[in-house]
């Protein structure tokens, strides 16, 4: 076929392969270096839910469920959730094959092209190519130096653009940070007063590294237009296996589920039997993880500050964003040349937006041997790089 971009869709020619996959693809020319790109954690799933799957496979339990999931497991969502001061009935909640799929679904759910979408920058790339793929229009709302929200770019925005939906993520990905009560205030405030769909990603809450969990979901009287979008993947360290979840109000969730079914029908059924097994048994094997990540990010940070790096100290996911401005290269050339000459595989800020220009994200989800050869290999580097 001569002329496919007379074929394909003009939406889906518009979005670009993740940055992120772009970079861990370049890798695999580098049998040598350590790759800290992904966010895939080195810990086994829980044994628990392994063998939990395995009995719902030999107990047959391998059919379709309901197009939401199997009840018993968005009970235990629910009871997970109100531990966060999040209230959402168990008929809230729909099961999705990972938290991608429900992210694709909530945005196909609400827009209608040229619909205007708040989202932050630097953030997880998939919310803008979503958009894009509906023909919705991006509106990126600026983060400070310490990536909290620039609240008075974002009033000017609502009041000057009205927005239909605004995106909210955290614990971040790439950043790391989290939303601390006084912001979280003082968003509500903001929002209580916009007529505007909330959607708040929070796949890595249960890697929050702070005493107390702060999410706009946990204002009752707003929650009818917030979705929370949440998952397994991380929290369990079960990122093949694909399940993830969406909360929304009654009358959301039913333009949600319209969209679910004819995408996939359900979630797989053996997959939700080990979550609902995990949510259940193996929050100490998350308490377990969540300590390790907090250990090699303090090393990490250590590590990078040392180098000379001006990084923020991250509070939850698993990810450091130190900035790179002061090498005075561009954040692809600043990775590329780490990868070729020091054999470290980071990925570029701008896989994460215009925000990300000037950074590069380093995943922690790695051993600490890995860890520890890494920053050796980055120090030795940066010294003869200079600055």
């Amino acid at each position: 076929m001569d002329n496919v971009e007379n074929v394909v869709s003009r939406n889906v020619q518009s979005i670009e392969i993740s940055g992120i996959r772009k970079f861990f693809n370049k890798v695999a020319k580098y049998p040598d270096a350590i790759s800290l790109t992904l966010g895939q954690p080195d810990f086994n799933v829980p044994v628990k839910i392994k063998e939990a799957m395995i009995n719902a496979i030999e107990d047959n339990k391998t059919t379709y469920t309901s197009n939401a999931g199997i009840v018993e497991l968005r009970k235990e969502i629910s009871s997970y959730l109100k531990t966060q001061h999040i209230n959402y009935h168990q008929d809230e909640i729909c099961l999705t094959i990972g938290g991608s799929e429900g992210l694709m679904d909530v945005f196909t759910a609400l827009l209608n092209p040229n619909d205007k979408v708040l989202i932050p920058t630097p953030a997880y790339p998939a919310y803008e190519s979503c958009v894009k793929l509906l023909g919705g229009q991006i509106l990126n709302y600026n983060l400070n130096k310490d990536f909290s929200i620039d609240f008075e770019q974002l009033e000017t925005l609502i009041k000057t653009e009205n927005p239909k939906v605004m995106v909210v993520s955290y614990p971040s990905n790439p950043t790391g940070a989290i939303i601390s009560k006084e912001d979280n205030d003082k968003l509500y405030k903001i929002l209580k007063n916009n007529e505007i769909i909330i959607i708040s990603d929070e796949m890595y809450s249960a890697l929050c590294f702070d005493d107390n969990y702060y999410s706009i979901a946990q204002f009752d009287d707003i929650r009818n237009r917030i979705i929370v979008v949440g998952g397994f993947s991380k929290m369990f360290s079960m990122t093949g296996l694909r399940l993830g979840y969406v909360c929304a109000d009654y009358k959301l969730m039913e333009a949600i589920m319209k969209v679910h079914q004819y995408n996939v029908s359900c979630a797989p059924s053996i997959v939700q039997w080990g979550a609902y097994e995990g949510l259940k048994s193996c929050m100490e094997d998350v308490d377990y993880m969540k300590s390790q990540f907090i250990r090699r990010r303090d090393y990490l940070y250590e590590r990078l500050i040392s180098m000379g790096f001006e990084t923020n100290l991250p509070m939850g996911a698993f990810y450091i964003f130190p900035s790179i401005k002061k090498f005075n290269m561009e954040s692809e050339e600043f990775c590329e040349r780490l990868l070729k000459e020091a054999g470290v595989a980071a990925v570029p800020g701008s896989a994460f937006g215009i925000g990300g220009e000037g950074y590069m994200r380093i995943s922690y989800a790695y051993s600490m041997e890995q860890l520890k050869e890494a920053a050796d290999r980055m120090e030795s580097w940066i010294k003869k790089v200079g600055v």
